[in-house]
């Protein structure tokens, strides 16, 4: 390849440049947007807290809220919670603590197994309620839990595995 072959080459990359630099000037005077002056829209957010305090989760006819569960719906929703927990009685620990005889037992109380430090100083009791709004969203209602589960958004499955949970014990407590 000769210089010439070389400078019609850089020439023609250099035109498409020039013609692209035009085009992008000319286009700018041509179709001129006038901009608005609050760009975007206004979103308005309703802040809503999910925690162990709340008066959301106090509100929670528990009764009515369990009276939509069924042991055979929780058995199959548990299968979501079998992955990391066992249910069996004398089951061991997996990535998350066994499950047998949870309803009523202290919260962070199983000794063989290494709570988060917010779960081990919980303090309560797994009742029908704090089960019920720890499986809602569980990072949320104990911050600092390292259950990285997102939760049941649906009360039939909550209600359900409830009582599956409740089943699954020496001696169920009484449903409300």
């Amino acid at each position: 390849m000769n210089s010439f072959e070389i400078n019609k080459i850089i020439a023609a990359i250099l035109l498409v440049v020039a013609i692209v630099i035009v085009l992008d000037k000319v286009s700018d005077d041509l179709f001129q947007v006038k901009k608005p002056e609050n760009p975007g829209y206004k979103v308005e957010v309703v802040a809503q807290s999910i925690s162990g305090t709340s008066d959301t989760a106090k509100k929670i006819d528990i009764a009515s809220l369990l009276s939509m569960g069924d042991i055979d719906t929780g058995k199959k929703v548990f299968k979501k919670c079998a992955a990391c927990h066992s249910i069996n009685i004398g089951g061991k620990n997996k990535i998350g603590p066994a499950l047998y005889n949870v309803v009523g037992r202290t919260v962070g109380s199983v000794s063989d197994y290494k709570y988060s430090k917010s779960l081990a100083s919980y303090g309560k009791e797994w009742t029908f309620e704090e089960l019920n709004g720890f499986l809602i969203k569980p990072a949320a209602w104990i911050k600092g839990t390292k259950m990285t589960y997102a939760g049941l958004k649906k009360e039939k499955d909550r209600a359900s595995l409830i009582m599956y949970l409740n089943q699954n014990s020496e001696s169920p407590k009484p449903l409300p």
